[in-house]
């Protein structure tokens, strides 16, 4: 998908349109992305702060049928940098794109 370098689009932080340099985020690994992991949430309940009877809620229910199969592309993660404030600020909302482009 082609995108271009430098939009028009509305900076928050100036609270007007002004023209922002557009540049793809690199994306985190596992650990930085998700500090509270399910990995961690396991190991605090190991730790002993969340004993008691029960299952914790987690048994009460059948489980649910998984949706299997893998996605085959990522969501693109655009940083915007307004050249008035020099601010960057993030897109709502990613789209999917195997490969972008930037004209």
């Amino acid at each position: 998908m082609k995108i271009r370098k430098i939009m028009r689009r509305h900076c928050p932080y100036c609270k007007k349109h002004t023209e922002h340099k557009v540049t793809l985020a690199k994306k985190k690994g596992r650990n930085a992305a998700h500090p509270i992991s399910k990995g961690s949430k396991k190991r605090v309940k190991q730790r002993g702060l969340r004993r008691g009877a029960g299952g914790h809620g987690r048994y009460s229910k059948p489980p649910k049928p998984k949706m299997t199969g893998k996605k085959l592309s990522k969501k693109t993660d655009l940083r915007y940098t307004c050249k008035e404030c020099n601010k960057t600020h993030t897109q709502s909302k990613g789209f999917r794109a195997k490969r972008l482009e930037f004209v």
